[in-house]
């Protein structure tokens, strides 16, 4: 599709700045207008390599006559902005040059039977971007976020997670009984029982179960849990990071999945 020719903005109230200051500065705006705003060509990168078509692209004015061919042709509408006014609008300590407002994608509820991580309550952006990088890496293709989980679709979780949201399937604010709809073996991880991660018959797929950085996987869903693993640290430490546990265990059920199908 052949873009228009672009829209030059040059006002701070124009709505369409309006727009880009909120869903850049709000983490539940994305909820409320229906759409995202990717800064930085990295992720306008990743989300056209997963086959995402944006609504409309943004270009700083020192930037567009040298934005390569893809950016432009993105998306059907184009807006330039003096690169101050961009700035303003950002929500980056170095702004982007480029971004894309983009539609937020259809949610369909979980899916049974498909490899899943399960986040319950989880509250650090960084966290959660980082272990949706890990789920798609390691084919677990949905993640199931529990009320009072930070918002999956916030600025700050997309540029955690590095494009990896474009792979997944998302599913925010479910209660815990919506997970034993999968139909799938609950893995929860422990700092204090269950079996060691490395001598564990891993299921495949399974669900694993990611909890609060302080407080772990919550009562309900600990109950629910069909097994409890643990992770070996003869260096001594109480506990790992959420997001290394989750890529430690991640991996290991990739892992044990292939060597028991080669």
């Amino acid at each position: 599709m052949r873009p228009e020719d672009p829209v030059r903005i040059t006002s701070r109230d124009n709505v369409v700045v309006k727009d880009l200051r909120r869903l850049a500065r709000d983490g539940g705006a994305y909820r409320r207008m229906g759409r995202l705003w990717l800064e930085g060509d990295h992720l306008c990168r990743a989300a056209l390599d997963r086959g995402m078509q944006p609504i409309a692209s943004v270009f700083a004015e020192s930037f567009w006559p040298q934005a390569p061919a893809r950016l432009v042709e993105a998306a059907p509408r184009i807006y330039l902005l003096p690169d101050a006014l961009l700035a303003e609008a950002s929500g980056l300590e170095s702004p982007a040059p480029v971004g894309f407002l983009m539609a937020l994608p259809e949610s369909i509820g979980p899916r049974p039977g498909v490899a899943a991580v399960v986040l319950d309550r989880l509250q650090d952006p960084g966290n959660v971007g980082s272990i949706l990088r890990s789920a798609s890496a390691f084919g677990f293709a949905q993640v199931l976020a529990l009320k009072g989980t930070v918002a999956l679709w916030s600025p700050k979780v997309l540029r955690a997670g590095m494009g990896a949201h474009f792979g997944l399937q998302l599913v925010e604010g479910i209660e815990p009984p919506a997970v034993g709809q999968l139909g799938l073996p609950l893995l929860a991880t422990s700092s204090h029982q269950g079996e060691w991660l490395h001598q564990a018959a891993l299921p495949w797929p399974c669900a694993w179960l990611m909890g609060h950085e302080g407080q772990g996987v919550g009562p309900m869903l600990e109950a629910m849990a069909t097994q409890h693993i643990r992770i070996v640290q003869p260096g001594g430490e109480e506990s790992l990071n959420v997001a290394a546990a989750a890529a430690v265990c991640l991996h290991a059920s990739a892992a044990h999945q292939m060597a028991t199908t080669a």
